[in-house]
């Protein structure tokens, strides 16, 4: 649950319906997320823009098909380092945020220090970013798991 703070207000049950439709359909109108919020729509813009500058909402976006876009493959790889100094941490992130298949990456405990989601062109190109990543320094060891389908991909949180 949310702690009340001068940055991020308390939240009430219409803000979380907002917030719940808009996880759902972040291109809804304002007359009908009001609407569906149970307020009008003149209220429902000030809470949105409020949500918004308190960062419950950072940003807004297009669910793409990355296999209709050339990118069926989507792979997690699970990278050790061969130090957790914060400047090894740091070099890392930095390397992997250049690598325009890094879709996610997420610094984990329990079997590794970084969790990547990529996506790649075929199995060569998979094979290509998982070579470019145990060649890479400081990286001591790389478990990658290809994903053979998604069944469950929820945005955001439940609400």
């Amino acid at each position: 649950m949310s702690t009340a703070t001068a940055e991020n207000p308390k939240l009430d049950a219409i803000d979380r319906k907002i917030l719940a439709e808009l996880q759902e359909n972040g291109r809804i109108t304002n007359v009908e997320l009001a609407r569906r919020a149970g307020i009008s729509a003149p209220p429902c813009l000030r809470r949105v823009r409020r949500l918004e500058q308190a960062g419950f909402i950072r940003g807004y976006h297009a669910e793409t098909d990355a296999k209709l876009l050339g990118w069926p493959v989507t792979f997690f790889a699970i990278v050790g380092l061969e130090s957790q100094k914060e400047s090894v941490l740091a070099e890392f992130v930095r390397m992997v945020a250049d690598w325009p298949e890094v879709r996610e990456c997420h610094m984990i405990r329990g079997g590794g220090d970084f969790l990547l989601r990529l996506v790649a062109q075929d199995t060569e190109h998979e094979n290509r970013l998982t070579e470019r990543l145990t060649g890479a320094e400081r990286v001591s060891r790389v478990l990658t798991l290809q994903t053979i389908r998604t069944t469950i991909n929820r945005a955001g949180v439940p609400l």
